[in-house]
């Protein structure tokens, strides 16, 4: 059995292979092999593939027995391509860098250390120290969570310990954990208003793409700030700049974008408007849960579930089961 490494998880190869207890074969493909059907003379049906991403436009993946995602999001998958008997499983461990990004980026829009440290010299010392501004706090504030899994929970949990006030939009959640109030999702118009920084957290979907438009954006605190961690296009994108350069709310912290790169040499622009020229707008490049110990978890994971698989195990976090054995 070969495991297939498309793209970006092809990096991570030899943490993938330390955590491999089953003799199996690390085969990495390049970013273009999840758009293209150049390399599927390669994949065998008792193979597997990992990819965040794996897309056939007008035709249909081979038949290989295991497509590991190595994240949560599940909307760079075109599941219509990919054969009945492939089983597709995801793996999390990046709710505690993503938590500590949406603190972090709430601290920072309060705090504001940065332009602190920028205006801080022993010459400006004097005068900068009588007319010391004022800034904010986090405590007391409320934070709208859209999303309460695991990443939301995680937020939730450590935003309560600055003494924030926590309300979360959630159809499936099953108790309140560390939320003050779980709001189904038809009450998002009663959310808005209330929250002082809303986070996107939930998946992208048919239901939530463009969750987030003119309506919304209008109905929160002028003061608000959106932060996405989520999917871009949960937010309408034209909406959004909208709102920010005419300050309809507050500001926005930004880590997931409306245009990604599919090839190794693509230059493409991250949306269709300049958010990155806004004075209220926070832009990074999808980083929030890009930490050096985010791919020891996950490959961890992915291993032990290849080997389970390699064995005749029942996998771990299988979001497809397949539904016809593969071809031979």
């Amino acid at each position: 059995m070969k495991i297939f490494m498309i793209g970006e998880a092809a990096n991570h190869a030899e943490k993938l292979a330390a955590g491999l207890r089953e003799p199996l074969q690390i085969v990495p493909l390049p970013r273009e092999a999840a758009y293209s059907d150049a390399f599927d003379a390669q994949i065998a049906p008792e193979d597997a593939v990992i990819s965040l991403r794996l897309k056939r436009p007008g035709g249909s993946c081979p038949a290989f027995r295991l497509l590991h995602v190595p994240g949560a999001g599940l909307d760079g998958i075109d599941f219509y391509a990919l054969s009945a008997g492939t089983t597709v499983c995801n793996v999390f461990e990046h709710e505690i860098p993503i938590a500590e990004y949406v603190l972090a980026a709430m601290l920072e829009w309060e705090i504001r250390a940065v332009e602190m440290r920028r205006s801080f010299s022993p010459e400006s010392w004097p005068d900068i120290y009588r007319q010391r501004v004022p800034h904010g706090e986090i405590h007391g504030k409320t934070l709208g969570l859209i999303g309460f899994g695991r990443i939301g929970r995680a937020i939730a949990s450590r935003a309560k310990a600055f003494g924030m006030r926590i309300l979360a939009l959630d159809a499936y959640a099953a108790d309140l954990g560390p939320a003050d109030r779980i709001m189904p999702p038809d009450q998002l118009d009663q959310l808005l208003p209330e929250v002082d920084y809303l986070v996107l957290a939930c998946p992208l979907t048919e239901a939530t793409n463009g969750l987030i438009g003119r309506d919304q954006l209008a109905a929160m605190k002028p003061s608000a700030v959106l932060i996405n961690i989520s999917r871009a296009e949960i937010a309408d994108e034209a909406a959004l700049f909208e709102a920010l350069s005419g300050k309809v709310i507050g500001g926005a912290c930004l880590d997931v974008w409306y245009r990604y790169p599919t090839g190794s040499d693509d230059r493409v622009e991250p949306s269709a408007f300049p958010f990155h020229q806004l004075e209220n707008a926070v832009c990074t490049p999808h980083s929030s849960a890009w930490t050096r110990q985010l791919p020891l978890r996950r490959y961890a994971f992915m291993a032990a579930n290849l080997d389970r698989l390699a064995r005749g195990e029942a996998l771990l976090n299988v979001v497809r089961a397949p539904t016809a054995e593969p071809a031979q």
